[in-house]
């Protein structure tokens, strides 16, 4: 029964896109663990480290995101689309350069010349992006690469309720 239900699940659309989110996710990760490992085997800081990483991971995530997970082609909604992932990318930044600060004080009595601080740090740095995973992928799935903005109605629609009590009001 459960077999059955994960194979029906797999082959909907949102199983199609969380399948191909988390292949991109891993591409994505992969990416940065590596860029991040070299930075800071060559003693780069780990906010350095962070940024740059996270940038080589943020270009073919989002490109594999937007167009092989959620098919989106043609125009992209600036406001919705490019803002809205910037921000969530910034605040997953700041928490991938938080993790690995703190991280790299405290693997400060591990021997350096084995390469135990240099695992102990990208670790951080991928447990951040492991624990940020599904939050990220339903802020692209019911808002950035929903195909349709439901931010904006909301906001219209909350306005127009405090408009319409407004105006019944008696003085």
């Amino acid at each position: 029964m459960f077999a059955e239900r994960f194979k029906r699940m797999r082959r909907s659309a949102l199983g199609v896109r969380i399948t191909r989110y988390t292949i991109g996710s891993i591409v994505a990760a992969a990416t940065s663990a590596v860029t991040f490992a070299l930075l800071f085997y060559f003693g780069l800081g780990t906010t350095a480290c962070s940024v740059i990483a996270f940038v080589a991971g943020a270009i073919p995530n989002w490109t594999l995101n937007r167009r092989w997970a959620w098919q989106l082609k043609g125009r992209v909604d600036f406001g919705r689309e490019v803002v809205a992932y910037v921000i969530v990318s910034a605040l997953t930044l700041l928490a991938t350069a938080e993790a690995t600060a703190w991280t790299k004080h405290q693997a400060t009595a591990l021997p350096a010349h084995y390469g135990l601080r240099v695992i102990a740090v990208t670790a951080s740095y991928l447990a951040v992006f492991a624990i940020l995973f599904v939050v990220r992928f339903a802020i692209y799935e019911l808002w950035i690469f929903s195909g349709r903005s439901r931010l904006r109605p909301a906001l219209r629609s909350r306005i127009q309720v405090l408009n319409a009590a407004r105006a019944n009001r008696t003085p």
